[in-house]
């Protein structure tokens, strides 16, 4: 059978830069290379990913958020389209709706291949932080945002989405209901486990015996960082002596130590020792609510950390209220302190929480996933090589 060839477009392939990286490498470390090859371009990457050339595009720094860079294709069009017309594509993927992703779905549309993408990001989640010195403009970007994604969406074949949330939120926008597809995100249970649990590595960091609350992720304002703040605060005035400690690195450290002098921050960690933090820890916290799926509250379930986290985003469709989590208004500080105060106390409660995520998490497999991404792309060149014509 001939390979199906995928050209697969995405600004940043590094495997653990972010969740959106690591679920596309999820995809990419099970690549059959006896049926399918793999054309990637990308603004920062490897020359090779997976045996597969990846294209280099240049890069810029995003000005709000100088971790992430973005592939501008402007000067590199003529370089990639003639890649393009050399690989054949019989599917584009593209990761993300910027300059990069723009660039691949007008190429395909003008070739007529079929495009799929994930929803990775929910970026429009995160105009009311860019913008919150400037409030009349909110509503404005809002529209002009939600108008781009509407167009850009409704010229991709299939979008998956993460979650109801994120489902809601595309057909609002007015994307077409038959482009979507539910396709949440695996886990690595034996990474992220029970088992992992070390309590003299808890001890270490803080040097005491006290409850600790973690809190996991990229330090950037649109992760409601205000109100994280906001919870440590409350955790000093009431004199509760719990141990709250971050584990992340981004834009926003600076300003969070000097807001949280007590807290420990750890800095960014590995997948490894992120895992067995999650296991040694006793409440996870997570007041974002921009997320779009939200990896890192599953990876804190399938630890047996019970969850403390916003009702908004992605991430409040994995939380039971009050059966496998808390769920809380998303500003209000008092109320995720009262939860996190409740849980402690409440012992069989705790460990319902533990277990009924656990019990959430067994049903969620890469391998699955993997499985449903490549019989999609299958069907969709198959579905293509028959629609074309045959030119004599």
């Amino acid at each position: 059978m001939k390979k199906i060839k995928i050209a697969f477009f995405a600004d940043i392939l590094i495997e653990d830069f972010d969740g959106a990286s690591r679920t596309m490498f999820q995809l990419i470390r099970r690549i059959r290379s006896d049926r399918f090859e793999f054309l990637f371009f990308c603004g920062v990457g490897p020359d090779q990913i997976a045996g597969f050339e990846c294209v280099q595009i240049p890069p810029v720094t995003i000005p709000v958020n100088t971790t992430y860079k973005m592939a501008v294709p402007w000067f590199s069009g003529g370089r990639m389209r003639k890649k393009l017309q050399e690989f054949q594509p019989d599917i584009i993927h593209i990761a993300t709706p910027s300059l990069l992703g723009e660039f691949a779905l007008k190429y395909a549309n003008q070739h007529q291949i079929p495009v799929l993408t994930i929803y990775h990001t929910h970026f429009i989640s995160y105009i009311d932080y860019y913008l919150k010195f400037s409030p009349p403009l909110i509503r404005y970007v809002r529209l002009m945002a939600e108008k781009s994604l509407h167009s850009f969406y409704n010229r991709c074949d299939r979008v998956y989405v993460p979650s109801e949330e994120m489902k809601s939120a595309l057909l609002s926008w007015q994307v077409d209901a038959d482009r979507l597809q539910i396709w949440q995100r695996g886990i690595d249970t034996k990474l992220f486990s029970p088992a992992k649990r070390d309590l003299t590595v808890v001890r270490q960091l803080t040097g005491n015996n006290r409850p600790v609350i973690l809190f996991a992720s990229r330090l950037v304002w649109e992760k409601n960082l205000e109100t994280l703040c906001n919870i440590y605060q409350g955790i000093q005035d009431r004199h509760l002596g719990y141990n709250f400690v971050v584990v992340g690195d981004g834009v926003a450290l600076e300003t969070c130590q000097n807001r949280m002098p007590n807290a420990i921050f750890t800095g960014k960690l590995d997948q490894d020792r992120l895992a067995v933090l999650y296991a040694s820890a006793d409440i996870f916290l997570f007041p974002s609510i921009s997320e779009s799926y939200g990896n890192v509250v599953i990876e804190a379930m399938a630890s047996g950390l019970p969850c403390v986290i916003a009702d908004g985003g992605g991430s409040r469709n994995f939380i039971q209220q009050g059966i496998n989590g808390f769920l809380c208004q998303p500003n209000q500080p008092e109320d995720y302190l009262d939860r996190i105060t409740m849980l402690l106390q409440d012992k069989q409660l705790y460990r319902k929480f533990a277990e009924e995520g656990l019990r959430y998490v067994r049903s969620l497999s890469w391998d699955d996933l993997a499985a449903t991404y490549f019989k999609d792309l299958t069907q969709m060149a198959l579905e293509q090589r028959v629609s074309t014509p045959v030119t004599l």
